[in-house]
């Protein structure tokens, strides 16, 4: 329990008291000035200044937030460029393919078969298959059928 003592305006805690320094304190201080107050300076003094390792973690603190906040802009940037190239040259693929189509379609279109078929008789000689020169063959499996060698008559 705590002890008072009506003399003095202090009370002890415990088994142990604060050690101070009074000696230090006293060379310190100014002349005429009570010990008390000295004390209370001493004490706002050390709560008040800033050490060497303190203000350093702080600037290493900020250097880092700095950086992040540069790098995250950075990549925010690089993403919508990127957003915009690949919008770019998707209109461009899709112009491509229509142009692509049309070739397509014009190629395709330009092909007169009765034409290839004129000549193909006429000029070279081709003829139709007659019925007997129409080989069958019976399939295994149902997905193709594999000529391995010339079919022989």
């Amino acid at each position: 329990m705590a002890r008072t003592t009506h003399r003095t305006e202090s009370y002890v805690r415990g088994n142990l008291a604060r050690n101070i320094d009074v000696r230090e304190a006293l060379k310190e201080r100014p002349t005429g000035e009570p010990l008390r107050e000295y004390r209370g300076e001493l004490k706002k003094e050390r709560k008040m200044s800033m050490g060497f390792l303190y203000v350093a973690f702080l600037g290493l603190a900020v250097c880092v937030l700095v950086g992040s906040l540069v790098s995250y802009l950075k990549l925010q940037s690089d993403i919508t460029t990127m957003v915009d190239t690949i919008s770019k040259d998707e209109r461009i693929l899709n112009n491509l393919t229509l142009e692509n189509d049309d070739e397509y379609s014009k190629i395709v279109n330009a092909v007169d078969y009765d034409y290839i078929r004129k000549v193909a008789i006429e000029e070279l000689g081709m003829v139709y298959a007659s019925e007997d020169q129409i080989v069958s063959y019976s399939r295994e499996y149902s997905d193709y059928v594999r000529q391995l060698a010339d079919v022989s008559d």
